[in-house]
């Protein structure tokens, strides 16, 4: 497999100095050779990635395949389930997550995550948005009323919900919730989101909305996306892994992992012809 830097600086790989700025930066997530297991059930095999900063890195491959697990690793969401455990390095901006000095709620904090199914709370649309900085201590109602706007915004909403802010979220559509809990998530001023499929269950114009939204929202965060949709994974992605019964198969810049990938089992993939 070729490595993350010998994709990046190939001539076939090069598309514009953004994506060559990316790929020399310090990546804002790392594994390296990371294992992951389910009590005595080994799910994740020798995962080395390294995820650049403020842009869109797709995780795709069959299912079961382990990139839901390898998602939850980099915010410690699998720590909630019972005998779990992570062995390798997981960094974050260089910096060991799984330390003991780690203070899993501040990492989550940095590290939002969105999932594959919308979790509004049965709460209003404004205490949706203000529940995060809340919990971290901001009790300022000005402070919070510019947040819940901005955030709102940046989640494209702020039109469509704008008088209704004190309505229960549950009254939204399936997609205007989904966005609402982008928007929540963003209110801790994350720097990393995670979604884990959050268009699977939306009509096509609403997915179409997710995905202009998190096109937008690579310019200040870094995202990396789990989906089962590949075309999904072109429109919306600088840069794809592929991965398959836990391990990471191939990894590199999504345009070339598309259309003419190094790994027979990802061509395979690609192109229907398992998964």
């Amino acid at each position: 497999m070729q490595t993350f830097g010998q994709l990046a600086s190939s001539p076939s790989a090069a598309s514009g100095s953004r994506l060559e700025q990316l790929a020399a930066a310090l990546p804002k997530f790392e594994t390296r050779g990371m294992n992951f297991f389910y009590g005595t059930h080994q799910a994740l095999f020798d995962i080395s990635l390294k995820v650049p900063q403020k842009s869109v890195t797709a995780l795709i491959g069959p299912s079961g395949c382990g990139k839901s697990t390898y998602l939850r690793t980099l915010n410690r969401m699998n720590d909630i389930i019972e005998h779990t455990r992570v062995m390798g390095p997981v960094l974050l901006d260089g910096k060991e997550i799984y330390s003991p000095d780690v203070d899993v709620v501040s990492l989550r904090k940095r590290v939002g995550m969105v999932f594959q199914k919308s979790t509004p709370f049965p709460k209003s649309i404004f205490d949706n948005v203000a529940y995060g900085p809340r919990i971290h201590g901001n009790r300022n109602r000005q402070s919070l009323v510019e947040i819940v706007e901005k955030c709102l915004r940046q989640a494209a909403l702020w039109e469509e919900v704008k008088d209704r802010l004190k309505d229960s979220a549950m009254a939204l559509s399936g997609g205007q919730q989904q966005r609402l809990c982008i928007a929540r998530a963003l209110a801790t001023s994350p720097e990393v989101l995670l979604m884990d499929e959050p268009a699977s269950a939306l009509d096509p114009a609403s997915t179409s909305r997710v995905e202009d939204l998190i096109i937008e929202l690579k310019q200040n965060y870094t995202i990396i996306i789990v989906t089962h949709n590949m075309q999904q994974a072109a429109r919306i992605s600088e840069w794809t892994a592929f991965f398959c019964q836990g391990r990471l198969v191939e990894f590199g810049l999504t345009k070339q992992l598309f259309t003419n990938p190094v790994q027979k089992e990802t061509e395979d993939y690609i192109t229907g012809r398992f998964g």
